[in-house]
This record gives structure tokens, C-alpha cells and sequence, in this order.
């Protein structure tokens, strides 16, 4: 008798699923909020909103995904931080506009569904939102059997948050003088990864578990150190100061980055040697000579979020974020300029 065809002989294991939500079901209640109505497995994620809690309360939402620095979790086997930093560019992304993070949701798509893998992943991701102080409420893993190569899968993150609408920091109140403040990033965070490696691994010639003058730990371990997630810290600051404007340095670094939060005729006037920079840029810019423009286009060269505040708060807002284990700088002033856009100058 001809054998029957199943799901799993085309690729695709229900029980493989099954046991995974099971292993991960106490990493997702971890990170449950009040406001969390039910347990993950559900068709969708339960959340009370609090309305109450705002005069007109404005949901700001986000998503995004980790990019080619998969490739480094790919490489070294090394799966639980990856998930932190899908979480990080999501609600960093949010954070700059007042928003608190409430909940988030996952996407993790592979050829072939490993149990244990796809725990370690998820792992990550509810420690970012511990991190975050958001809850995991649900997400998709979806099981591809020919579409991604053996032992690879791809990320992609969702994150909703609220902030009352006389709150939202937009930037519409910066003016010249005020003073801009950068807070450090733990690395590349989750861009720039694409040059990253053709200089690492093409370029130079290392492997991933190589060990590189001027680093602590092999280049691999090195680029994966996860992304800062500074939710916590924003919220504490706006709590108490006047913040005018956040950038979240990512793909496009300070020059891209910085102009989306500004009004029109404004100009960052940035002092280029105000910051201590990671070892990590320098050895990039060094073993390629990248032009000093493409590095501050590409990476975020130890800054991972960027603050324009009054120059009267300056001070306070600094001791405030040593107080908070930030290392942070003061590393420029707004400038009135004559274009009709704004920009960034670097100077020094």
C-alpha cells in the first residue's frame, strides 16, 4: 500500500510548533504587563489599554527587523541576544516620540522549525522587553522548508506604545542655542552590518572566532554584543525635563538621523572629538580607510541616542543619566542656518 503524505514529510512539523510554544511560555509570561488579558497561543494577543490613564492618549507604533548581523548569530551558533536586539530597534524607535512601549509582537521565519534554536531566540527577545518594560503577547513562527538555507531564519519585531498627545516630543519646539546630548551605544547596535562584514571577513580575512588587537573578546562576539535599549532611560528623563527632541542613531547614522527630528532652518553644529568612541570604529575605519563621512552615514561611531534639550537643563540632564549608568556627552548646540532643511555639521 502506498504510504499516505504528511505535513511533516513536506517539511513542516506541528509538534516541533507545539513543543516550542510550551518551552517558551514561562520566558513570555516573564514579561507580562496588568494590562496583559491572556496567555500566549491564542489567534491574538489580549491587551487592556488604560485610556484613562491620558488626556488623549496617541498610540505610536513601530516595527523592524535585525538585518545581516543574523549572520553572526548564524555563524558562531549563538542565538539568545539576536531577539534583544529586534526588541531594541522597535521601541528605541518609539521611545524618542514620549511614547512608553506596552506590548510587542514577533515574527521568526526558518526552513526548518529547531525547538531549542527558536527558544534561544525568543529567549532574547523577552529580555528585551523586560528590558523595554513591554510585554511579549504573541507572534508567528513560521516553518519554510526549502526557502531558507539549512540552520538560517530571518526576524522581524512589532511594538505598540502610547504617549498623551500634549506630550509627543516632535522637535517642533528646538531653537539655536539649545544644547544637543549623545548617549553611548554598546556597538554598531543593528547597523552598518553589510560593510561590517566585507571589511571583517572579506577584507581582513578573519573568522568569526579570531581574536583582534585593541578587543576583549573574538571580532564575532564583539559585533554581536546587543543592541542598548534606552526605554527606561528616556522615560525617566521626560518624566522630570524638558527633552525637545530624540534621535535613535541607526541606519543613516548622525547625519541622517539627527535632521528627521529638527525644524527647518536648523543646523546641528556637532563637535566630532566631544564623545569617546569604541574601539570597534576605529578598527573598521583603519583596516578599509573609510572616508570619515561614510562612517558617520553608516555607523552610529558610539552614539546611540541623541537628546536636544534647553541649555538651562543641560547639566542636570547629564548628572541625571551617570546617575542612571548612561555614559553620556555633551556634543553640540543648535545653529540657525540659511538652507531650507535641516542638517548636521560635524566640526572639530
Amino acid at each position: 500500500m502506498e504510504k499516505k503524505i504528511t505535513y511533516k514529510d513536506a517539511g513542516v512539523d506541528i509538534d516541533a510548533g507545539n513543543r516550542l510554544v510550551e518551552m517558551i511560555k514561562p520566558m513570555v509570561k516573564a514579561t507580562s504587563r496588568p494590562e496583559v488579558l491572556a496567555d500566549i497561543g491564542g489567534f491574538g494577543g489580549l491587551f487592556s489599554f488604560h485610556a484613562d490613564k491620558y488626556k488623549k492618549p496617541t498610540l505610536v507604533s513601530s516595527t523592524d527587523g535585525v538585518g545581516t548581523k543574523l549572520k553572526l548569530a548564524f555563524d558562531l551558533d549563538k542565538h539568545d541576544t539576536v531577539g534583544i536586539d529586534l526588541v531594541a530597534m522597535c521601541v528605541n524607535d518609539i521611545i524618542v516620540q514620549g511614547a512608553e512601549p506596552l506590548f510587542f509582537l514577533d515574527y521568526l521565519a526558518t526552513g526548518k522549525l529547531s525547538p531549542e534554536k527558536a527558544a534561544q531566540i525568543i529567549k532574547g527577545i523577552a529580555d528585551g522587553c523586560k528590558q523595554a518594560g513591554c510585554a511579549l503577547i504573541g507572534g508567528e513562527t513560521a516553518e519554510m522548508p526549502g526557502f531558507y538555507k539549512e540552520g538560517e531564519y530571518d526576524l522581524a519585531g512589532f511594538t505598540v506604545g502610547a504617549v498623551d498627545n500634549d506630550a509627543i516630543i516632535d522637535g517642533s519646539s528646538v531653537t539655536v542655542g539649545d544644547k544637543i546630548i549623545g548617549i553611548a551605544s554598546s556597538g554598531l547596535h543593528s547597523n552598518g552590518f553589510s560593510l561590517a562584514r566585507k571589511v571583517f571577513f572579506e577584507h581582513m580575512g578573519l573568522s568569526v572566532h579570531d581574536q583582534v588587537d585593541g578587543l576583549s573578546q573574538p571580532i564575532g562576539l564583539e559585533l554581536l554584543t546587543p543592541t542598548r535599549i534606552y526605554v527606561k532611560t528616556i522615560l525617566n528623563l521626560i518624566r522630570d525635563f524638558n527633552v525637545k527632541a530624540m534621535a535613535h542613531i541607526t541606519g543613516g547614522g548622525l547625519l541622517e538621523n539627527i535632521p528627521r527630528v529638527l525644524p527647518r532652518h536648523c543646523v546641528a553644529h556637532i563637535e566630532k572629538n566631544s564623545w569617546q568612541r569604541p574601539v570597534i570604529f576605529d578598527i573598521l575605519r583603519e583596516a578599509a580607510d573609510i572616508e570619515e563621512m561614510e562612517m558617520h552615514r553608516t555607523f552610529n561611531n558610539g552614539l546611540g541616542m541623541v537628546l536636544v534639550v534647553p541649555e538651562s537643563q543641560q547639566e542636570e540632564i547629564l548628572l541625571r543619566l551617570s546617575g542612571l549608568h548612561e555614559k553620556a556627552w555633551l556634543i553640540g548646540e543648535i545653529g540657525k542656518s540659511e538652507a531650507d532643511h535641516p542638517y548636521v555639521e560635524l566640526v572639530g
